[in-house]
């Protein structure tokens, strides 16, 4: 059975994850720029563990967690309210949940309980109609995680979550109608919630005031600003600028070396890998990133049942989302937010919870033959 597992075994997906790992690895080590504060052997351990993680996933049937699904969700929520209330604050959030010498962002777990979670509940209702109560159902099932996530506050990983539930709903066989009533709503809201922040900003609820700044430097920057709100965003394209085609060579970097670059390591290193590897390498990087996306949606056409399928749609969403909006933040088409690149940025909590993602996807191809044996 074990040897059946492994022959079904994704080693191009696999080996893409390495690649980008490796690739993340040597990027931190630039981007620290002498940074002795932040330790590169931790994410290097933390690397090792989700690699060692997506090999063990493989040999656990999918379908154990299916039945994990409740637990899963009302434990995430359980953590996420112990760290509303006893969680390490970080650039003004209480993102961060300390034991002893280990530091983890439960929020990042939390995107991929929700893509079990949805993947259970539209799998079971899958004969039902999908009627408004059907909606209803799995639009409170995400909002149960969403509203202590915002209470953190951590409003990207919350976008992050209804793109999740959105592009869950359009697998998921809901009428196009509705779906495109859904989208309206949804665009609406959102210029609602941008007049509102430029007419009353102090009433809108679970937002700080940073998060306000940096959507009103985005839609209206000031041009006189030097080393305000809009500071880091300039130096990004600064950087992407100046590596042209081939880059200024690694740890070469003049805004990166020099520091200009802030948050180098995490958020914005999509900027430093393209000044010290330019165009050629900001492609290289992107195109590792799509071909992981499309390994994924691969699975899902294969995989032996809708739960199996969805939590590979679930999770080819949650990449292309991510590397589009941390992409579209250092390329300043997007508001600057805390998403990072998957497994380029430092993170040893983003880290494991995309390996515990990419570790589900291939137990579900791992056994995508049953389904050709019931055919």
């Amino acid at each position: 059975m074990r040897r059946e597992l492994w022959r079904n075994f994704d080693f191009w997906l696999y080996g893409d994850v390495v690649i980008l790992c490796v690739f993340g690895i040597v990027m931190i080590r630039s981007a620290l720029a002498g940074n002795l504060e932040i330790s590169l052997n931790s994410q290097i351990e933390y690397v090792i563990i989700g690699l060692i993680m997506i090999l063990v996933l493989t040999l656990i049937d999918y379908h154990y967690f299916e039945s994990l699904a409740h637990l899963m969700y009302w434990g995430i929520i359980f953590i996420l309210l112990i760290l509303n209330i006893f969680g390490q604050a970080t650039f003004g959030s209480a993102r961060w949940l300390s034991i002893g010498p280990i530091r983890l962002q439960p929020s990042e777990f939390a995107k991929t309980v929700l893509i079990i979670s949805l993947a259970k509940y539209f799998s079971d209702h899958m004969d039902e109609k999908h009627g408004l109560r059907w909606l209803l159902s799995s639009f409170f099932l995400t909002m149960g995680i969403v509203v202590f996530i915002l209470l953190q506050p951590n409003m990207s990983t919350s976008i992050v979550m209804m793109v999740l539930w959105f592009s869950m709903l359009w697998v998921s066989q809901i009428p196009m109608k509705t779906l495109t009533i859904l989208g309206i709503v949804g665009l609406l809201v959102i210029a609602g919630i941008v007049v509102w922040i430029f007419v009353s900003p102090d009433t809108i609820p679970f937002v700080q005031e940073y998060q306000l700044n940096r959507v009103r430097n985005f839609i209206a920057p000031d041009e006189n600003a030097r080393y305000g709100d809009n500071y880091n965003v300039e130096q990004a394209i600064i950087s992407l600028g100046s590596g042209r085609w081939t880059g200024q060579g690694y740890g070469n970097g003049t805004q990166v070396q020099l520091r200009f670059l802030k948050v180098r390591h995490t958020d914005f290193i999509f900027s430093a890998l393209g000044e010290e590897f330019g165009f050629v390498g900001t492609i290289s990087v992107m195109a590792l990133l799509i071909f992981m996306v499309l390994r994924c949606l691969r699975a899902a056409r294969k995989a032996p049942d809708m739960f199996g399928s969805l939590i590979c749609y679930g999770v080819a969403t949650l990449f292309f989302f991510q590397m589009s909006v941390n992409m579209g933040v250092n390329l300043q088409v997007m508001p600057v937010t805390g998403l990072t690149l998957p497994f380029v940025s430092y993170g040893g909590s983003s880290t494991l919870a995309l390996a515990l993602a990419i570790g589900l996807v291939e137990s579900v191809i791992a056994r995508q033959e049953k389904r050709d044996e019931i055919v």
